[in-house]
């Protein structure tokens, strides 16, 4: 071989590497449903039970992996807070769902998904509902999106400008929100009750545009579409009210399935379909409102369906904990499996990190882990035993494997609370209700559950959380 040809072959090696590198990066689409159940997919016995049939999610899970032990916490902010960051609410100050007018959310010394795969290459995208911070430098864009359509807080904001009580308190409404990377996102329109059925179709559209522009660019993509739809106020869209002869809850499956749909269609239309890892799950389980509990001026939510487990959001139940989880990506996740190992959604960051090429910060705690080789059908195991069950700030109980210990209980999301001087232990296999305390003869479960408490009990005291509300910049103890 001359020197010629040597130099040629070299030269185009070092320009196709990079190429190759970069093809090994999946595109991302992350779907996350606010309040839905476990039990309200097709996939997991829901669909047409529910109000509507849902082919899209469906197809979804028949095509990849479906967990039935997927776990994030039991509110929405902390769900949140535990996907973006890796480390259980409660360091990040998170615990809780805000009520106040303060500061509040993630400080800028979180490393959050977004920045870790911007770091990595990626573009990245973000269109609904953030519950991280709604103060200057404590939105998405100031938390690694290079892009934000949405609202800050929480779903029943919309509401308030329909409450005369609350126009006379002189309190400012909520806004849907407009920004780019490194600056303050826009007031885009007050988020009232005439916008609420339609903002989801909003944030389907930005979404779709927003992975044409990266595709046409040649560029990786993250898109995370945190949905508003499924909490309450329950209002589908007009293309959708009574569509499906089933009431609104529905309607807003119909709704949330065809929209689904419209992403998956994108990402085939795009010829990206191979190279994408699409995720659909939920920040919590169902809500559990009813006219009955609560006094509603707009239309009440439905009773979700948690499937077989009990309860609904805001208490330690498996009801709240486990969400529906489906994941595609032909070729590299095997079509149809499904799997009983118990995964948290704090898992997501060190997971996401190994398939995308993006570093894990190493200093301050993670306690997400890399499952990377678990989803992509390597192990059969998930590497995961259990994990600490909050309710706010406090524990309430440990899972470990098919078992549940409770030291604290409620039984909905305002309902009584008890507290127990021995912990009442569950098996969840056989009590998915968790009625049934099994504690004796089963004394040898909290020896075998509790040393994962204690290792992080200790953790807690060794690197201190971040304090609810802490101002930035913000700087860990020495």
């Amino acid at each position: 071989m001359n020197r010629k040809l040597s130099l040629l072959l070299v030269a185009l090696f070092c320009l196709w590497a990079p190429l190759a590198d970069a093809q090994e990066k999946p595109n991302i689409v992350l779907v996350f449903l606010d309040n839905f159940g476990w039990g309200e997919p097709g996939f997991n016995g829901g669909g047409i039970v529910r109000g509507a049939e849902t082919p899209r999610m469906d197809q979804l899970a028949n095509e990849g992996l479906r967990l039935t032990n997927f776990n994030v916490e039991v509110q929405c902010t902390p769900s949140r807070s535990a996907l973006m960051t890796g480390r259980y609410a409660i360091r990040s100050g998170n615990g809780t769902v805000p009520l106040g007018e303060g500061v509040y959310g993630l400080v800028q010394w979180e490393v959050t998904l977004a920045e870790m795969l911007s770091d990595a290459g990626y573009a990245t995208g973000m269109f609904g509902k953030w519950h991280l911070g709604r103060t200057e430098g404590r939105f998405p864009t100031n938390q690694g999106f290079d892009e934000w359509y949405g609202i800050p807080n929480s779903t029943d904001e919309s509401v308030y400008s329909s409450l005369p009580d609350f126009v006379k308190s002189g309190l400012s409404e909520s806004w849907v929100m407009d920004g780019k990377k490194g600056s303050m996102p826009e007031r885009v329109r007050p988020y009232r009750l005439d916008y609420r059925p339609l903002i989801d179709r909003d944030l389907t559209d930005r979404a779709i545009s927003f992975m044409q522009r990266q595709a046409k660019a040649g560029k990786p993509f993250f898109v995370y579409l945190p949905y508003t739809a499924t909490h309450f106020p329950t209002m589908p869209h007009p293309d959708f009210a009574g569509k499906s002869g089933n009431g609104p809850w529905g309607d807003l499956l119909m709704q949330i399935d065809s929209y689904l749909g419209e992403l998956l269609d994108t990402i085939d239309d795009l010829k990206l379909t191979d190279e994408t890892l699409f995720i659909f799950t939920a920040d919590n389980g169902p809500e559990a409102l009813s006219a009955g509990e609560t006094s509603m001026t707009v239309e009440t939510s439905v009773n979700g369906s948690s499937g077989p487990w009990r309860s609904t959001l805001f208490t330690g139940y498996e009801g709240a904990l486990r969400v529906p989880f489906a994941a595609r990506w032909p070729g590299k996740i095997e079509a149809g499996r499904v799997s009983d190992e118990i995964v948290h959604a704090m898992d997501m960051f060190p997971t996401l990190a190994s398939i995308a090429g993006g570093e894990v910060p190493d200093d301050r705690v993670i306690d997400g882990i890399d499952m990377s080789s678990f989803i992509l059908g390597k192990n059969e195991k998930s590497g995961r035993d259990g994990f600490v069950v909050y309710m706010g700030n406090d524990i309430f109980g440990v899972k470990w494997r098919d078992w549940k210990l409770h030291f604290k209980e409620q039984t909905g999301w305002n309902g009584v609370l008890r507290e127990y001087t021995m912990p009442r232990l569950y098996n969840l296999m056989n009590d998915p209700q968790e009625r049934d305390n099994v504690l004796f003869p089963h004394t040898w479960v909290p020896k075998a559950a509790l040393p994962q408490l204690e290792e992080h009990v200790a953790s807690l005291k060794a690197h201190p959380p971040i304090r609810p509300g802490a101002p930035d910049p913000y700087e860990p103890p020495d």
